[in-house]
């Protein structure tokens, strides 16, 4: 299909190809998102060249004794970036956080190397494509219980969750909402002060939030040495919708009876009431009872009316048992004659739950980020983490650069909040839209509270130059994004810097591309070396293939091996390396997999040989994708 928008290309379209369009526009889906894809001008950024590394010694961080970069800040357009990366960590990415543009039409985003305005009649269709395009590469980086985590606004939320559900059908779990500034003004003339924005949650199956460390404070009473608070034994039911849960009970122990809330019936079934052949799932209130799992008020008015007349008059004059404001007994009561002579208590059983019952250690994450400034009067019971305002990021950044060097950086409590909740030790991050590196930061800190004896988190950082035609020179990954995590490393205003084994490193990576019929002729041994060695999950600090084969991998069993061409010092060196490690099977990438096969298998040398071409383009490819997840 052409790359002009499809209104430039209807006076030349034939009669087949209008009733064609006519018919996709008939049978369109008509539920979920729809953006006019063939309407806006093509991006640029998709094209179908192969994407190679080209490690930058000079901008990587490289401390004395690092002898492998586990971290990566790559320079180049995000689009090709993940195409790099789905060749090289497909299935390897356990959490991506990304901010991306929020489309609200000041010039926030580059299209085509244009800045979007809030004029550009298609400007959300070309941001819903410009995701999608990103989106669709970055789920199939994600491990099988990975998750991504994307921050919007108010404005576009709707839209961006939309296109999630699109591009991660059945995969949302939620999303968290913080509050971005402390102070508001009436933004929309409706005298509405828009202070919130959200983080979208979508993961594979298996995917669990850490949780946070219960509360204790709540386990107020001691029992035979155990400890236990009281909660709510009814279930928000009336006893029309669930009859077999309306029913009366008795404490053992004192003989007093206790009627149930018509409004909230009892949330455990009874043995008296289950019908012949009916299952039940879990202890019954007998069974509660039994076990002494069922708390009833020591100190409690009793009354006992000996007559009907006796239990009506008290009903009319509310003498009777209460919850809130819900009278338990009514004219209305089914069989209210049975509480006739019967000890009944006013006050309400209460389900104990024993500290030494807990099957999890930590309470589920709140959905609901507590701002700094309210820190205080947080309920701790609710597990809400506790995140500052875009002005801490502001402060951070400028901390570290000693100047505002990025607009509106995310709060670094905000990402080391999601990270500590959604990452484990070892675990790689991967920020598409990396900006000013905050992630970076975020991980580097979790690293160095982890303390020693756990692997470090690693980190991928994407960031584009955003040079534009008025500003060519402009290099944000370079000046912002790198710069910002070589100081973190080396500490700064006092503060203590990270060391290697907190993950205090990183390789520089720019992006060249490629005709994939020319590759071969056009790429150097040192894109491959690098592209095989991220493919190993650890990339030298220094250029590698300076002869003429290269280790690029080596275990006690396995060898892998760059072999640049098929000579006679080449054929040498490769024995050589054999008789080295004579317990080590070889696998070796080179331009003639078939000839350097032979000549192995001559030489009694168990070794696997790749075609290099394979090698270099498995898993590019970066045409416009379908919608089809």
């Amino acid at each position: 299909m052409s790359d002009l928008p499809l209104l430039q290309r209807l006076e030349h379209l034939s009669a087949p190809e209008l009733r064609r369009l006519l018919a996709e526009h008939l049978t369109r889906q008509k539920l979920g998102l729809y953006w006019e894809r063939d309407a806006i001008a093509h991006d640029q950024a998709l094209n179908a060249d192969v994407v190679l590394p080209r490690l930058l010694p000079e901008a990587s961080h490289t401390p004395e004794g690092c002898t492998q970069h586990a971290n990566l800040i790559i320079e180049g357009d995000n689009f090709d970036a993940l195409r790099l990366l789905r060749a090289t960590h497909a299935g390897k990415i356990r959490v991506i956080y990304i901010d991306p543009p929020y489309n609200t039409g000041n010039k926030d985003w580059v299209y085509n190397d244009q800045y979007v305005g809030a004029n550009d009649r298609w400007r959300h269709s070309q941001w819903l494509e410009f995701l999608y395009q990103r989106l669709t590469l970055a789920r199939d980086l994600l491990t099988s219980d990975g998750v991504i985590l994307v921050s919007i606004n108010d404005e576009n939320r709707a839209r961006l969750e939309l296109l999630m559900d699109e591009v991660f059908p059945g995969r949302r779990v939620g999303s968290f909402v913080w509050r971005s500034r402390t102070g508001g003004n009436d933004t929309k003339g409706a005298f509405f002060s828009d202070n919130h924005e959200h983080v979208l949650v979508y993961a594979n199956g298996g995917f669990r939030f850490t949780g946070e460390e219960k509360s204790y404070s709540i386990y107020k009473h001691e029992e035979g040495g155990r400890v236990f608070y009281l909660s709510d034994l009814t279930k928000a039911h009336d006893f029309r919708e669930r009859p077999n849960t309306y029913y009366p009970i008795q404490d053992p122990a004192s003989g007093t009876w206790y009627p149930c809330n018509p409004g909230r019936v009892w949330a455990y079934a009874s043995k008296a009431r289950v019908k012949e052949g009916q299952k039940i799932r879990g202890d019954t209130m007998e069974d509660l009872i039994e076990q002494g799992q069922v708390w009833f008020p020591p100190d409690q008015r009793v009354a006992r009316f000996d007559s009907l007349d006796a239990l009506l008059a008290a009903i009319d004059a509310q003498d009777i048992p209460f919850s809130g404001s819900t009278p338990l007994l009514t004219r209305d009561t089914p069989e209210l004659k049975q509480w006739v002579g019967r000890a009944i208590g006013y006050g309400r059983p209460r389900l104990k739950k024993f500290k030494d019952g807990l099957k999890n250690e930590n309470a589920p994450i709140s959905s609901w980020l507590t701002p700094r400034a309210e820190a205080d009067t947080a309920d701790e019971t609710l597990n809400m983490p506790i995140v500052g305002a875009t002005d801490e990021g502001s402060r951070v950044l400028k901390e570290a650069m000693g100047e505002k060097a990025f607009p509106y950086p995310k709060p670094l409590s905000l990402i080391k909040n999601l990270l500590a909740q959604a990452t484990r030790p070892g675990d790689i991050v991967l920020d598409f839209f990396a900006g000013s590196g905050t992630t970076g930061q975020a991980v580097l800190e979790l690293n160095a509270e982890d303390g020693a004896g756990h692997l470090p988190r690693r980190f991928i950082l994407c960031s584009s130059t955003e040079a534009t035609t008025k500003e060519p020179a402009k290099n944000l990954c370079r000046d912002v994004c790198a710069e910002r995590l070589r100081r973190v490393i080396n500490g700064y205003g006092g503060k203590p810097g990270h060391t290697l084994a907190e993950g205090g490193e990183f390789a520089y990576l720019q992006l060249d591309k490629f005709d994939g019929a020319d590759v071969l002729l056009d790429a150097t041994a040192q894109h491959a070396a690098t592209l095989l060695s991220m493919r190993n999950m650890a990339v030298p600090p220094v250029e590698q293939a300076q002869t003429a084969i290269t280790v690029i991998a080596k275990q006690a069993d396995w060898l892998l091996v760059l072999c640049q061409d098929t000579e006679a010092p080449t054929l040498a060196a490769l024995r050589d390396l054999h008789q080295q490690n004579p317990q080590a099977r070889l696998s070796v990438v080179t331009p003639r997999p078939k000839a350097l096969a032979l000549w192995l298998a001559e030489q009694g040398i168990a070794a696997h040989t790749q075609a290099l071409h394979e090698v270099l383009t498995l898993g590019q490819g970066g045409r416009r994708g379908s919608r089809n997840p």
